[in-house]
């Protein structure tokens, strides 16, 4: 089980929104609108803390009022800002449910069990979500959809998913040239 003082990050501070301190708020919980009922949310470091509380959900973002900011020059310095709460306010994921935190720093081994890496992110580009694995004895790290097919079993308590590597058969063909590369 997770550290319960770990931080889980909810959101970031997207930009202002409007003249009275409010701010966009782009929420990862399931309910963005949900983003409040966590009670207070600090920084990275734990040392900030900012009360929220959500005015209305929007297609870019949920509009937010922070307690202590009331002009567009406040709301602007939080630009960037994520948005964390204590592991332990988020309570119990259901089975076949992770926060991306909780797999961070898993090791990753093959169905044989033999090591391959270790998680360093859980990454979404707009296609589903990616482990980026940080393969033992190769620099550069490698991106493996997060389905069953290819993420058969996660065992947070032991520390350990086992994942099937894509099988690279050296079929990669290059681009074709654009109309500007033929000579």
């Amino acid at each position: 089980m997770p550290p319960d003082n770990k931080l889980i990050l909810l959101g970031h501070v997207a930009g202002a929104h409007g003249i009275r301190g409010e701010v966009v708020v782009k929420s990862y919980t399931g309910d963005p609108a949900g983003i409040d009922a966590y009670g207070p949310l600090t920084d990275a470091t734990g040392t900030k803390s900012y009360k929220l509380k959500v005015i209305r959900v929007m297609p870019k973002g949920v509009v937010v009022r922070i307690a202590g900011i009331a002009d567009r020059n406040a709301a602007e310095a939080l630009r960037g800002v994520g948005l964390h709460a204590p592991r332990s306010a988020l309570g119990d994921t259901e089975p076949g449910e992770y926060f991306y935190e909780d797999l961070i720093g898993l090791e990753a081994v093959d169905p044989t069990g033999s090591r391959i890496g270790v998680i360093k992110a859980v990454e979404n580009f707009g296609a589903g979500d990616l482990l980026e694995i940080a393969r033992d004895g190769i620099s550069k790290t490698e991106f493996v959809p997060f389905v069953e097919a290819n993420v058969p079993d996660v065992d947070i308590a032991v520390g350990r998913v086992t994942v099937l590597m894509p099988i690279d058969d050296g079929s990669k063909q290059e681009d074709e040239p654009t109309d500007n590369e033929q000579g």
